[in-house]
C-alpha cells in the first residue's frame, strides 16, 4: 500500500503566508463605523430634569408654565442625547413675565453644542434662553418661532435649524472618524448653557467603531500560529 504523499512543508508555509497577507488586508480595510447622527434633540422639563421629548415641536402643544428644550449635538440615538445645558427653571427665564387673555408663556433653553458637535466651517452660538408668548392652542414649534427665528424644516417635517443655525445640512450621518476628529478640536472645559462649548460626550467613538474585528484578528492568529508549526515540521524532517 503506497503511502500518502505528504505537502512539503515549503508549500504549506507560502499557502499560509498568502492566507495571512489576506486576512491582513480585511483588517485595514474594515469600514469605519457611524457614531452617530448631528441634529436638535428635544426635551421636555420634568420634575427638574430634562426628559427627552415624545413628540415633535410641531404636534407638541405645553401649557402654560412648561420649559422646553432643545440641544445641538452628535448623538447615536435618543437615549444617548446630550441635554441641554442651560437654565431649566421657568421663574428663571420667563421672570414676572405674565401670559395675556388667550396667550400662555413657554419657557426655552436653546444649547446650541459645542465646537466638537458643529459641521465643519461653523462656530455654534452661545446659549440662549427666551419666554415666548404664544396663543393657548401654540404648538412648541410656534414658541420657537416667535423668539428664534429663522427656524429651518426639511421635507420630513424635521428641525434642521434654529435662530439660522447651523446653515446647511439636517440630522446627518457622522462617522467614527470624523467624530474622533471632531472631539480631538474640541474644547474640554466644562460648560453650560451659555458657554461657547465644552468637550461633547456625543463625540466619543462607539465601541466597535472602525477598527479590525476580533474574528478578523483570531484569524490571523490561528494563520500564524499554523505557519509556525509548518517550519518546525521541516525542521524536525531535515535534521
Amino acid at each position: 500500500m503506497t503511502a500518502p504523499r505528504t505537502v512539503p512543508a515549503g508549500v504549506l508555509t507560502a499557502v499560509l503566508a498568502v492566507l495571512f497577507t489576506a486576512v491582513l488586508s480585511a483588517v485595514g480595510a474594515a469600514p469605519a463605523h457611524a457614531a452617530g447622527y448631528r441634529y436638535w434633540s428635544f426635551w421636555e422639563r420634568d420634575g427638574g430634569r430634562w426628559t427627552y421629548a415624545t413628540q415633535g415641536p410641531g404636534t407638541l402643544r405645553p401649557e402654560d408654565g412648561d420649559v422646553l428644550g432643545f440641544r445641538f449635538a452628535v448623538s447615536e440615538d435618543s437615549a444617548e442625547a446630550d441635554e441641554p445645558r442651560g437654565a431649566g427653571d421657568f421663574e428663571e427665564i420667563c421672570g414676572d413675565a405674565e401670559a395675556g387673555e388667550g396667550s400662555k408663556r413657554i419657557a426655552l433653553s436653546v444649547d446650541f453644542g459645542t465646537r466638537a458637535d458643529a459641521p465643519e466651517g461653523e462656530e455654534p452660538p452661545r446659549g440662549r434662553t427666551e419666554c415666548a408668548h404664544v396663543p393657548e392652542d401654540g404648538t412648541a414649534a410656534e414658541a420657537l418661532a416667535a423668539v428664534l427665528k429663522p427656524l429651518r424644516y426639511n421635507s420630513d417635517s424635521l428641525l434642521c435649524a434654529i435662530a439660522g443655525y447651523p446653515r446647511t445640512g439636517c440630522g446627518e450621518q457622522v462617522s467614527d472618524s470624523a467624530a474622533r476628529t471632531a472631539g480631538a478640536s474640541g474644547d474640554s472645559s466644562g460648560g453650560s448653557g451659555g458657554s461657547e462649548g465644552s468637550a461633547a460626550p456625543g463625540d466619543t467613538a462607539s465601541e466597535d467603531g472602525g477598527g479590525p474585528s476580533a474574528g478578523l484578528i483570531g484569524g490571523g492568529a490561528v494563520v500564524a500560529v499554523l505557519a509556525a508549526a509548518a517550519v518546525r515540521q521541516a525542521r524536525r524532517r531535515r535534521s
